[in-house]
């Protein structure tokens, strides 16, 4: 067998096992902790170190980009089928 077709093989592989990870990811857990609050919720002013509520999330939680892709690709074709 030729080299570089095992290695082309082998990335190719790879890639679709990581792809499909992640597609498992966003379906059984859609959100993720905020990165900027850590999952609190709330953050702190740099003045006078207040709680607030974080501006990127709600709640803690922020949805994955690869969910945020799959709801517009689901948008578009229920627009379409329409």
């Amino acid at each position: 067998m030729d080299p570089l077709l095992t290695l082309a093989s082998v990335t190719l592989l790879s890639a679709l096992l990581v792809t499909l990870g992640y597609t498992m990811l966003c379906w059984v857990s859609p959100f993720k902790r905020c990165q900027r609050c850590a999952g609190t919720g709330h953050t702190t002013t740099r003045v006078l170190h207040r709680p607030r509520a974080c501006r990127r999330c709600d709640r803690g939680l922020r949805l994955r980009t690869g969910r945020r892709v799959f709801n517009v690709f689901r948008r578009l074709r229920a627009e379409a089928h329409r």
